[in-house]
C-alpha cells in the first residue's frame, strides 16, 4: 500500500494528469486515426528528475540513467509498455544502426522506438527517427503487429 501512495505522490507532484491530457492532444495525425484508443498513452513531457543526472548531460548518460532506473522509468511510460532492449541493433544493408532504446506496447500491439537526444529539437532527429521505424517494420515487426510508433526524447521543445 506504501508503495501506492509513494507512486501516487509522485505522480501528483510531476503533474502526470496535466502532461498526459496535453500529450493527447499532440499525437501525430495518424496516430488519432488509429483504430486503438490512445488516450493516456503519450505525454507531452516526461519528468525523469530520478535519474538525478548532472546539468548537462549527454545521451549516454541519459540512457545508461533510464535503463539503471527502469520500473521508475516505465512507471512514468505508463501501463503496457513492456522493455526489449537497449542500443537495439538494426542491420540495414552493410551497415548497423542502434536504437537508443526498444519497448512493445501490448494494447498497441506494436514496436515502440525511443531515440534520446540530450539536446534541443533539431529537423534530422525525426529524419533518424523515421529511418529506425523503416527498418523496425521492415525486419523486425511480426506479421500480426501494427506499424511501430517512434518517441523523440528532446531535452527541450520546439513546438
Amino acid at each position: 500500500m506504501e508503495t501506492n501512495i509513494r507512486s501516487f505522490d509522485r505522480q501528483i507532484s510531476a503533474s502526470l494528469f496535466e502532461r498526459t491530457m496535453i500529450g493527447n492532444s499532440k499525437l501525430s495525425a495518424a496516430l488519432r486515426e488509429s483504430k486503438h484508443d490512445l488516450t493516456n498513452t503519450f505525454k507531452d513531457r516526461y519528468v525523469f528528475e530520478f535519474l538525478n543526472l548532472p546539468d548537462p548531460h549527454n545521451e549516454s548518460d541519459l540512457q545508461h540513467g533510464l535503463v539503471g532506473q527502469m520500473k521508475n522509468f516505465i512507471l512514468e511510460l505508463g501501463k503496457d509498455f513492456l522493455f526489449i532492449g537497449e542500443e537495439y541493433k538494426l542491420p540495414v544493408g552493410n551497415s548497423d544502426f542502434y536504437l537508443d532504446l526498444l519497448f512493445y506496447h501490448r494494447g498497441l500491439q506494436c514496436l515502440v522506438a525511443f531515440e534520446l537526444k540530450a539536446d534541443k529539437f533539431k529537423p534530422e532527429h525525426l529524419g533518424q527517427l523515421n529511418f529506425y521505424l523503416e527498418a523496425l517494420d521492415r525486419d523486425v515487426r511480426k506479421p500480426n503487429e501494427n506499424p511501430s510508433i517512434g518517441v523523440l526524447l528532446c531535452k527541450d521543445k520546439d513546438s
